[in-house]
């Protein structure tokens, strides 16, 4: 494993203590569970913008969608 240093305000390193003793775990344990878990929840968030492009691939039928896009955003610049 590699170590890692992080700061933490007073309440939030209280409260991980406490956790850790009413897990009966560590604290680096209950701080790598809680990074385990970010990480499957943002994993799973990425798939779902793959998974929703992949829906949406192809249903712009107007013609040049970048031509639409420059057209639209010239009326910003007025």
């Amino acid at each position: 494993m590699i170590r890692t240093i992080i700061s933490l305000d007073k309440e939030s390193k209280e409260w991980l203590e406490r956790q850790a003793k009413a897990e009966s775990v560590s604290t680096a344990e209950v701080i790598r569970t809680a990074v385990r878990r970010y990480r499957e929840e943002q994993k799973g968030k990425a798939q779902s913008v793959d998974n929703l492009l992949q829906q949406t691939s192809g249903i712009w039928k107007a013609g040049d969608a970048l031509a639409y896009q420059r057209r639209l955003r010239k009326e910003w610049q007025r």
